[in-house]
């Protein structure tokens, strides 16, 4: 079941989903908006290959800043990280989705990684990519998606409760961590 406002503003106050900071004004009628953070990290160009079981390859050839506002280019793919928090019990998950205004624009809000697990808490990293042939400026505060909150039966082993939850208590926007799973024969 999807919740709508009042159950999103009960469950927030009653302390069950946690959103930090939180402004009431920001719930809609089936979500709440989230906002543009200030950390964003991007991938230099050139010609190495990424591995995902390879760390340095990872994690080299990036570049981060944190500022007020960010310029993003047509084809160019950011992390950024959401300006809220937030921490969900064993039986609500999320899932990000776009805002319209922001998609009108040509700036894609996530590629595939918008699913939020059941007992996630920390920052939520945003994978944006702007498909627009125009260059657009990003501001750090402003709503750039929405959290779909949907309940479920009690996770057996929420996401807070594994040995591999590899971005629990994440702050910022957070590179792949793929380099941690074992690689399969």
């Amino acid at each position: 079941m999807i919740l709508v406002d009042w159950q999103i503003t009960d469950r927030i106050e009653r302390g069950y989903i946690g959103i930090d900071p939180y402004n009431p004004e920001l719930i809609q009628p089936n979500s709440i908006d989230i906002r543009l953070g200030n950390h964003f990290v991007w991938y230099t160009p050139g010609d190495e290959i990424i591995d995902p079981y390879i760390r340095d390859t990872v994690t080299g050839g990036t570049e981060e800043m944190t500022a007020e506002s960010i310029v993003l280019h047509p084809g160019q793919f950011v992390l950024a990280e959401t300006m809220e928090a937030i921490s969900l019990p064993d039986n609500i998950v999320a899932s990000i989705e776009g805002k319209s205004s922001i998609a009108r624009l040509g700036i894609e809000l996530h590629q595939t990684g918008g699913w939020i697990d059941a007992g996630f808490a920390g920052s939520i990293t945003l994978e944006m990519c702007n498909v627009n042939q125009r260059p657009v400026r990003m501001h750090a505060g402003m709503p750039i998606g929405q959290l779909v909150f949907y309940t479920t039966e009690r996770a057996l082993c929420p996401y807070n409760t594994k040995k591999d939850a590899k971005y629990l208590n994440q702050r910022q926007a957070t590179l792949s961590r793929y380099y941690e799973n074992k690689k399969r024969s």
